[in-house]
């Protein structure tokens, strides 16, 4: 208690309630007892006793009795008990404090008479108690317990980077249920929850019928079947892996083709010849073919300079190509050209072009558009299909005209130009094309740069302009309309650089694009060519893609082209079908404004070429999407994809480790020779890659 007593004030170690009482309390003491005042009562038998105490016990007793020691002893307890009290119990309220300044500062109770000076001391305590200066110590509160730390919830880390592993957060499942529901969804929702455990066997080959089996293509338009592919597509009796490129240019095997008419039925007007057990392209031949081909040729690249091959003219398009000789032609200045042709049993000749290595797709002009971007192609090339531009209101040149980029050429070739010149001339005219240059059997039409000749036109001309909400990259069976397509007002699409510049020149189109980034996207396709330079050229180094001699190559899921940009800054020898599939964003603007080939595609559907197309097929991040998409299984896509590969060929599947299991066990199934790698992240990545071989028998 001596250390509280030292903390008092100066003010409760001498208290009185009265000057009176302050002035009895410092008298000195005699030792004499003082006269009493005379009593009128008589003196009791008590009081008669002599005194029994000695002199030193009645001074203590005498001393306990002042006020003095009565504050003294007050204060001492009071503040044991505040010590004690904290001492056991830290974290006591202050309304302890509240509490005995209540009762400090209530009204003393009442005395006897003879303690009047105590009461009055005790009342002087509490009046100073309740004081700014008061003896009790302050207790310093204990400082609040660390809120507790939420779980996160989302799917981006404390880093801010994109993370798989993540929490959904609260939610109340009763109404999940209604909402499953409502949208008819709970029966799928109860069957999606059971295990799935798939057991793939063995693949059987299908019927030698099928050996050239294109499923979804009759002459003219795709109609699918009912029923998908489950079988392995054979090959020829005699089949040969392909000759490399650029020798395959001029010769190919005779028996991987196994239908041979056309080389029999018109063998000399496509320059084709059979010797031992390959097919040559040579000179020679009939004039007409030869005639239009290098009189197309000169033409254009003499006669019409500002078309500037593989500078300002890096894509074309050729309708009805024959066995793709155009397009050879062409590549010798550095020009890609896109060979189409309807599925005819007795003249495949979109096989012949691929068998040579050069890029084509079976596709007719029936009543659907061609899956093919708007503004595509810098130039588009016809000749001898027998195409009749002007029926139907000219729906069909109005489609071309949809494909033909801003201010580029159309080239028509054959008899027809001169016998149905004046038709065409008028059709031409009206949707303000410009007649350039006509020289013999060849005509080629100029397309205009903007809209300024379409709005000048009289009102109620014929072909009318496509209405506003009319989406020309909508593609995927979206029937043809007889109309204008209008050019858009900002010149995007039309004002791309010069090859090679634009395959690294982010296209202004980028930004019309409907998808989630609305400012990066430049720096999304600058960041996508490099990622892809940096995988391509791990490959080329560890697995020798060069020494492959890789020549048709499809990416099954093209992006915005870096698979294909990739390969040609690392000077491989190929041409890439970068394919954009319709669950996602439509990038094929893009693609083409870069200088590169694309189609749009759904990979639950069989694609549009023959079987044995493609030396390497590249997937990345494909099955990770149809698996969110449900719409078909992993086998049917896997399928398909070896179908479109030759004997000897490889594929890259890249994806996440949820599905790269799945993908293994079929392909596996499927004959193929299966390897698993880790990625440049590291053996605990989330992705892998599958590089699979079909091996020739």
């Amino acid at each position: 208690t001596l250390p509280s007593l030292l903390l008092l004030p100066p003010s409760l170690l001498i208290l009185s309630s009265s000057p009176q009482s302050r002035r009895a309390s410092l008298k000195p003491h005699s030792g004499h007892r003082t006269a009493s005042p005379p009593s009128s009562h008589p003196p009791t038998a008590a009081a008669m006793k002599p005194s029994s105490p000695t002199p030193a016990v009645g001074t203590a007793l005498h001393l306990v009795k002042t006020p003095n020691f009565v504050k003294f002893a007050a204060v001492a307890l009071l503040s044991l008990s505040v010590a004690l009290l904290f001492y056991h119990h830290p974290s006591f309220p202050s309304a302890a404090f509240s509490a005995f300044t209540f009762a400090s500062n209530s009204s003393p109770t009442a005395v006897p008479a003879n303690s009047t000076s105590i009461a009055a001391n005790t009342t002087s305590i509490a009046s100073n108690s309740s004081s700014p200066s008061s003896a009790i110590p302050k207790v310093k509160k204990l400082p609040p317990p660390p809120p507790s730390v939420a779980q996160r919830t989302g799917i981006v880390d404390e880093n801010g980077a994109m993370t798989e592993d993540f929490d959904v957060g609260e939610f109340d499942p009763s109404l999940m249920e209604e909402l499953r529901d409502l949208g008819g969804g709970a029966e799928e929702t109860e069957k999606r929850n059971e295990p799935k455990i798939v057991k793939y066997d063995k693949f059987k080959p299908c019927d030698q019928s099928k050996i050239d089996y294109i499923p979804c293509l009759d002459s003219f338009e795709r109609h699918c079947p009912d029923s998908t592919l489950d079988c392995i597509i054979p090959m020829p009796n005699g089949y040969q892996k392909s000759i490399p490129w650029p020798r395959s240019r001029d010769e190919l095997w005779l028996h991987n083709v196994p239908d041979t008419r056309l080389v029999q039925d018109q063998g000399s007007q496509y320059s084709m010849s059979v010797k031992d057990d390959k097919i040559s392209f040579q000179d020679g031949g009939s004039d007409q073919y030869l005639n239009l081909v290098s009189q197309v040729v000169f033409l254009v690249k003499n006669m019409v300079p500002e078309i500037d091959f593989g500078h300002q003219t890096r894509i074309t398009l050729d309708i009805g190509s024959g066995i793709g000789s155009f397009a050879a032609s062409l590549f010798k200045y550095n020009v890609v050209t896109l060979s189409i042709g309807t599925k005819d049993v007795h003249k495949n000749q979109i096989q012949f072009a691929l068998e040579r290595g050069l890029p084509a797709m079976v596709a007719g002009f029936g009543a659907r558009r061609l899956p093919y971007a708007s503004q595509a192609f810098d130039l588009i090339r016809c000749s001898g299909s027998g195409i009749d531009w002007t029926v139907d209101n000219g729906v069909l040149l109005l489609e071309v005209n949809r494909l033909l980029r801003a201010g580029r050429y159309f080239v028509w070739g054959g008899p027809q130009v001169d016998n149905n010149g004046s038709e065409m001339g008028d059709l031409a005219a009206r949707i303000c094309w410009q007649l350039v240059k006509k020289e013999g059997n060849v005509g080629i039409w100029r397309k205009p740069l903007n809209n300024s000749c379409y709005l000048g036109r009289e009102i109620g001309a014929q072909p009318p302009l496509c209405s506003s909400s009319e989406d020309p990259d909508n593609v995927w069976y979206v029937n043809m309309t007889a109309c204008i397509t209008p050019l858009p007002k900002d010149g995007n699409g039309g004002n791309v650089s010069v090859w090679p510049a634009r395959l690294h020149s982010p296209p202004d189109r980028l930004q019309s694009i409907k998808m989630d980034a609305m400012i990066s996207r430049k720096e999304l396709m600058k960041a996508e060519s490099r990622y892809w330079n940096e995988i391509i050229g791990s490959y080329v180094r560890a697995f020798h893609w060069k020494e492959q001699n890789f020549r048709n190559v499809l990416d099954m899921r093209a992006g915005f082209g870096g698979f294909a940009a990739a390969l040609n800054d690392l000077e491989l020898t190929s041409w890439v079908m970068n394919v954009v599939p319709v669950n996602g964003f439509n990038t094929l603007p893009v693609i083409y404004d870069r200088g590169l080939l694309g189609v749009m595609h759904d990979w639950c559907e069989p694609f549009d070429t023959y079987p044995r197309s493609y030396d390497l097929i590249h997937a990345a991040g494909l099955f990770s999407d149809e698996r969110k998409r449900a719409k078909c299984n992993f086998s049917t896509i896997l399928l398909e994809m070896d179908r479109m590969l030759r004997p000897g060929g490889t594929v890259y599947i890249r994806d996440t480790l949820a599905v790269i299991g799945e993908i293994h066990d079929v392909a596996s199934a499927m004959g193929w020779v299966v390897m698993v790698h880790d990625t440049s992240e590291g053996p605990h990545a989330s992705w892998k890659f599958l590089a699979c071989e079909k091996r020739m028998p």
